[in-house]
C-alpha cells in the first residue's frame, strides 16, 4: 500500500492534509522527548524505517541525511485535534524556521517510509532531514551509525548533578 501523504495504520488520524510523522531520535518512545512532546499527543505509533537515509551522531541527538542506507523508526499520526500543535512544537524543537531557512538546524521533507511486518506497505511521512550546512559538515567529517538505529548507537545515559535539557530529536 503506498498513499500520497497519508497511511492506513491502525485508529486512523493520519490523512492527506495531517500526514504522519517519522521519528528517528530523542522523539522514539522510551527516549527523553518523547514524553514530554509525544504523550498524549498520538493517535497511533508504529515501527517504520526510511530508506534512501544515513543516520549521524550529533550532540546528544542525531542528524538523518539522503544517502544509501536506512534510518529505523517510528512513524506517527497527530491524535485527533491537536495535528497543528504537535507540527509546532516539533518544528521549534528540530529548528525548522520554514523550507530552505538559512538558520534551520532540520527541513521537514516528505518522504515515503517503509511498515515492516506482515501488513507491510508504506506511507508518506514528514521527515526531519538534516539542513544542507549540516549536512555539508556531516559528510565531511561526520560519524555514521551503522545500522540506522539510534538507540542501539548510544550508551546508557549517566544522570548529572546538572540534569541537562531535552535535546532536538
Amino acid at each position: 500500500m503506498t498513499a500520497a501523504m497519508t497511511t492506513s495504520a491502525p485508529g486512523g488520524g493520519a490523512t492527506d492534509a495531517e500526514p504522519p510523522f517519522f521519528v528517528y531520535g530523542t522523539l522514539l518512545p522510551g527516549e527523553p522527548n518523547h514524553d514530554l512532546f509525544l504523550r498524549g499527543r498520538t493517535a497511533w505509533e508504529r515501527p517504520a524505517v526510511l530508506p534512501r537515509a544515513l543516520l549521524y551522531e550529533g550532540p546528544g541527538y542525531p542528524y538523518a541525511i539522503e544517502g544509501h542506507g536506512r534510518v529505523h523508526g517510528t512513524l506517527l499520526a497527530a491524535a485527533p485535534g491537536v495535528y497543528g500543535e504537535l507540527l509546532g512544537l516539533l518544528d521549534h524543537l528540530e529548528e525548522f524556521l520554514g523550507p530552505g531557512h538559512p538558520r534551520n538546524l532540520y527541513e521537514r521533507v516528505a518522504r515515503e517510509v517503509e511498515l515492516p511486518g506482515p501488513d507491510g506497505g508504506s506511507a508518506r511521512a514528514w521527515v526531519y532531514l538534516a539542513a544542507s550546512a549540516v549536512t555539508r559538515s556531516l559528510r565531511t567529517g561526520g560519524v555514521l551509525i551503522p545500522g540506522g538505529r539510534w538507540a542501539a548507537a548510544r550508551p546508557p545515559e549517566k544522570p548529572t548533578a546538572r540534569g541537562g535539557g531535552p535535546h532536538p530529536g
